[in-house]
């Protein structure tokens, strides 16, 4: 630490917006220069910052991080309320919840539903039957979680979201579709975070799997049978068909679209409103429609960027030859 250790933090801010006695953060080179002009009273940076005579400086290996679990541990910012059972909460005399557990008002909490310590679900949200929810998961409002699903330690699911929603599947006979009957479950595993309004579908008869420490944006749809890998981050209004298998670490991008029973390779990054019609190996980065190596989408991009200027010099020259043609 740098400066005087006993400088009284009162709150914390960005950089752009800390006041006097606030904690804040600078990460990238480009904000150094609020090093000089900041009034917050103690600023986390890189250990390559530079000096910053009388300031007061913490160099830790990663800034954000460091300020995010000072908000957390300092101040309570972020961290779940527990506020009981409300009088409102309805829950079926052979569901087991345990101690420590909030529950809001007109919530439901069905027949067979296991609830262990610590966790929180928010009001008008429905946990069906034989569901099984784990420690210490945050439940937002106005979610329906279906039968026999099961959720990990720290699970969180947004507001808004239905978990184990039938698939869409049909079989047709003639001009009638016939609804296939999903009868599998949705797993997610410990840490696992879905967004707002996402429809994550059961299995038809196995279950949809997201695995450990895999973070969902907003209004995001997993089909049926779909598994998603381990530490796999997905951006708002993705589409991931049926089957389809996601493996871990993968980088996924807004409104990125996956035909069914198809892979993605480990650690493969997907760029925004790709539409991924094959699997990829792992690894690899890939954009556009079809789906396709990053470079080569590139290229293709910028080839169809000149198209109309080329376009104009082939009708000039084709003129011009019409004319020589003539005389």
């Amino acid at each position: 630490m740098e400066g005087k250790p006993e400088t009284p933090v009162s709150g914390i801010a960005p950089i752009e917006n800390a006041a006097e006695g606030q904690l804040s953060f600078i990460v990238k080179p480009a904000f150094d220069k609020w090093l000089e002009k900041s009034p917050a009273a103690v600023l986390l940076v890189r250990p390559d910052s530079p000096q910053a005579p009388g300031r007061c400086l913490i160099r830790v290996e990663n800034p954000y991080l460091a300020f995010v679990r000072c908000a957390r541990e300092l101040f309570g910012v972020g961290e779940p309320h527990h506020s009981g059972i409300h009088p409102s909460a309805v829950i079926a005399d052979d569901a087991r919840v345990a101690g420590g557990v909030s529950i809001g008002a007109f919530s439901v909490v069905h027949a067979g539903v296991t609830i262990a310590a610590g966790t929180i679900i928010g009001s008008h949200t429905v946990i069906h039957e034989n569901t099984r929810i784990a420690e210490r998961c945050q439940i937002g409002d106005r979610v329906t979680i279906h039968d026999h699903c099961e959720l990990g330690e720290e699970v969180i699911v947004q507001s808004g979201t239905v978990i184990g929603s039938d698939g869409f599947g049909y079989v047709k006979d003639g001009t009638r579709y016939y609804k296939i009957p999903h009868i599998g479950r949705v797993v997610l595993e410990e840490r696992v975070e879905i967004g707002a309004n996402c429809a994550i579908d059961r299995g038809t008869f196995g279950e949809t799997r997201i695995c450990r420490g895999t973070k969902l944006d907003n209004l995001i749809h997993v089909a049926h049978n779909v598994r998603i890998g381990e530490n796999t981050v997905i951006a708002a209004q993705t589409g991931i068909s049926g089957s389809t298998r996601i493996g871990n670490e993968v980088t996924i991008a807004g409104q990125v679209g996956f035909v069914g029973h198809i892979e993605a390779g480990d650690r493969s990054v997907f760029g925004a409103q790709a539409g991924v019609t094959k699997s990829i190996p792992a690894g690899i980065t890939v954009s556009g429609y079809p789906a396709k190596p990053h470079f080569q989408a590139r290229r293709e991009e910028a080839a169809l960027r000149r198209a109309p200027e080329l376009l104009k010099r082939v009708k000039k020259l084709e003129q011009e030859i019409s004319r020589l043609r003539e005389g």
